[in-house]
């Protein structure tokens, strides 16, 4: 069903009409299987990380590989401010246990941060390499199984309507 949308959406008389006015390179708006995963990958990777500007981050990567660029940036969205404190917690507990740390009570405060940003940078760091290598990795292979999934179950309706016009 989104391999339809996306379709629907690529040949709209607007999108073109866009990509035309701004010059766009098409490549970057393809709704197929592998530019849509890598956008996924892309997208995921960046997101884990604690840093500013993650879709420019994700802009900058566009001369060095093809992906498609707007899912890439919306799955940057993952991290927005009401999940980040969530993710970045996760991640610094994860790197923690990693590390072998012992972890220190967080405080929401620029004060704590600015007090404790060399006991924490460290276990963050390794927590975010973690999460982002592997879930830009499971989301990567979780779009390639489902859109696989979803071409072989509309093969199977178009095989089996052609067969039942047949009889």
């Amino acid at each position: 069903m989104i391999r339809k949308t996306f379709k629907t959406i690529s040949t709209s008389e607007k999108l073109k009409n866009f990509t035309q006015k701004y010059n766009i390179p098409t490549e970057y708006l393809l709704p197929n299987r592998r530019m849509v995963s890598k956008g996924v990958l892309i997208g995921l990777f960046i997101a884990f990380i604690p840093m500013p500007m993650q879709m420019a981050a994700v802009v900058s990567l566009i001369p060095f590989t093809r992906f498609n660029v707007p899912i890439a940036i919306s799955m940057c969205w993952l991290s927005n401010p009401f999940t980040m404190p969530l993710m970045y917690y996760m991640e610094y507990l994860t790197g923690s246990f990693f590390l072998g740390m012992e972890t220190t009570p967080v405080e929401m405060t620029l004060k704590w941060f600015g007090d404790n940003i060399g006991n924490i940078f460290i276990p963050l760091y390794v927590g975010t390499a973690f999460y982002s290598i592997f879930g830009s990795l499971l989301g990567y292979s979780l779009v390639n199984c489902l859109w696989r999934g979803s071409v072989k179950k509309e093969r199977e309706i178009r095989k089996n309507s052609k067969n039942a016009t047949k009889l």
